[in-house]
C-alpha cells in the first residue's frame, strides 16, 4: 500500500506535535509504503537520525516541501506570534505551506500512483489540508482541537491566559461552524480518527460523522517492570511536568499542595519551563512551599524520564490539552496519575491506575487535588495498587494496539472508496 501523508510537524528529536509525527509514521511503516510530506526544517534532525539508524524506516521516503519566507516555521518570532493575539497570521502562513505541499503531492502522484491519502500533522481540526481533494481514498486523524476551554476556570490562567483563551474559545466556537474546508475533509474522508473521546463527541455534534477514537501519543518503547515503593518516613515524591504556559495551570497544585497539613511530607519535582516559570516561583514562595520545589527546567528527555521514574506520583493540572506524551510516559514508568477528569486523560486515566477529579470550579478542584494527595500519602498500600495499575494500563495504550487499529481504517478506507 502506497501511501502519501502530509506531516507538517514530524521530528524523532522533539515531543509534542513533531513527536506525534514521527511515531505515527512509524507506525504507519510497519504495514505500508508511506511518503511524507514534511516542513524542510526538519531535514537536517530527521536525515541525521536515518543516517544512525539505517536500518530503520527504510520504506519511508521524507519529502521535504521547499521552505518560503511566507510559510510558517516554529521560530522564537513566529512563537511569539502564536501565543498572543495575532495567532491567525500563523494560520494563514501555516495555509500557505499546505497549499505548497499540496501542489507536491499533485505532481508526485501523476508519476507514483499513491493508494491513500493521510492528513497527520497538525492535528487542530482548522488543518485538513488539501490531500481531501484528490481522488483518492483520504484518512484524516488524529483530530484535535474542538474542545473549549472551561469558560468558569478562565480566571484561574491569569490576565493573558484570560484574555488569551478566552479569544480562543469565541474563535473556535466559530470555526467550527464556518470553516467550509474542514466541513468538507470531515464529509469527504473514508476514515476519520479523533484523537480523544470527546473530541468523537464533537465531530459528531458539529459535523455528523463518526469518527474513531485513537489517542494521538503512546508510551515509551520500555515499560517498567517493577514499580518504586515509598519507604516508611520517605517524603511523598510528586512529579509535575509540561510547558510553563497559562493552559498548564500549575498554580492549582501549588495551591492544593499549600493546604496540606504541616506534618506531611512531600517534594514536588517541576519540570520544564517558558514564559510564566518566575510568576509561578514566586507563588510557590508567597505560599511557603518554595523549599519543597525542585524546578528542574528543560531537561533531555532521558534525564526527564530518570526524574519521573524516581517519583511517586505524577500530577497534571493541564486545562486545554489533548492527551499529553508524559501521562503515558508516567503510567509506563509506574506512577499513579491524579488529574482533571476533562480532555484525554480522561479516557486514559481510570480507577485502577490513578485518580480522576471534577471540574466543578477552580476553588474545588483545588481541594480535591488536596485530599488526593494527602490521601494517597497515607496509604501506601493503595498507592502501590495504583502504582500496578499504571504498568498494565500503559500496556493498553501500546503502539502495537493503534497499528492494529490504523491498519483497520486504512483497509475500511480503501474499501468505502467509490470505483
Amino acid at each position: 500500500m502506497k501511501v502519501l501523508v502530509n506531516a507538517y510537524a514530524c521530528n524523532p528529536r522533539h515531543g509534542s506535535e513533531e513527536g506525534v509525527g514521527w511515531n505515527w509514521v512509524r507506525l504507519i511503516a510497519q504495514f505500508a509504503d508511506p511518503w511524507v510530506l514534511v516542513a524542510s526544517h526538519h531535514q537536517p534532525e530527521i536525515e541525521d537520525y536515518l543516517q544512525k539508524h539505517a536500518e530503520e524506516l527504510r520504506n519511508v521516503r521524507f519529502l521535504y516541501v521547499p521552505h518560503k519566507p511566507w510559510h510558517y516555521q516554529p521560530t522564537p518570532g513566529w512563537r511569539r506570534i502564536e501565543d498572543s493575539v495575532f495567532k491567525p497570521m500563523m494560520n494563514i502562513a501555516y495555509a500557505l505551506w499546505l497549499r505548497d505541499a499540496f501542489k507536491l503531492a499533485r505532481r508526485l502522484h501523476q508519476t507514483e500512483g499513491f493508494d491513500l491519502t493521510h492528513q497527520l500533522t497538525y492535528v487542530g481540526f482548522r488543518f485538513p489540508g488539501r490531500l481531501w481533494k484528490m481522488n483518492l481514498p483520504f484518512v484524516w486523524g488524529p483530530v484535535g482541537g474542538l474542545e473549549n476551554t472551561p469558560w468558569r476556570f478562565l480566571g484561574v490562567l491569569g490576565y493573558r491566559g484570560a484574555v488569551y483563551y478566552a479569544g480562543r474559545n469565541l474563535i473556535n466556537s466559530f470555526q467550527r461552524i464556518t470553516l467550509r474546508s474542514s466541513r468538507k475533509a470531515f464529509r469527504r474522508a473514508q476514515a476519520v480518527i479523533a484523537a480523544t473521546g470527546g473530541i468523537q463527541q464533537e465531530i459528531k455534534r458539529w459535523y455528523g460523522v463518526h469518527s474513531h477514537v485513537i489517542c494521538e501519543v503512546g508510551p515509551p518503547d520500555c515499560i517498567a517492570e517493577r514499580i518504586l515503593c515509598r519507604k516508611p518516613g520517605e517524603p511523598l515524591r510528586l512529579v509535575w511536568s509540561g510547558e510553563h504556559l497559562p493552559g498548564k495551570a500549575l498554580p492549582l497544585l501549588l495551591k492544593a499542595l499549600a493546604k496540606l497539613p504541616g506534618d506531611l511530607p512531600w517534594r514536588l519535582d517541576i519540570l520544564g519551563a517558558g514564559p510564566l516559570s518566575s510568576n509561578w516561583r514566586r507563588l510557590a514562595d508567597e505560599l511557603g512551599i518554595a523549599g519543597r520545589c525542585n524546578w528542574h527546567g528543560r531537561l533531555a528527555r532521558d534525564r526527564a524520564l530518570a526524574v519521573m521514574g524516581a517519583g511517586h506520583l505524577f500530577v497534571i493540572t493541564s486545562l486545554k490539552d489533548l492527551t499529553s506524551t508524559v501521562l503515558l510516559e508516567a503510567l509506563s514508568l509506574g506512577l499513579p496519575v491524579v488529574c482533571p477528569d476533562h480532555c484525554g486523560f480522561s479516557d486514559v486515566v481510570d480507577s485502577s491506575c490513578g485518580r480522576k477529579l471534577p471540574l466543578k470550579s477552580p476553588h474545588g478542584l483545588v481541594r480535591a487535588y488536596s485530599e488526593a494527595i494527602e490521601k494517597l500519602a497515607g496509604d501506601e498500600q493503595q498507592r502501590q495498587m495504583l502504582a500496578n495499575g499504571a504498568l498494565r494500563r500503559a500496556g493498553v495504550f501500546s503502539w502495537e494496539q493503534k497499528q492494529t487499529e490504523l491498519e483497520a481504517l486504512y483497509k475500511k478506507a480503501l474499501a468505502r472508496q467509490p470505483k
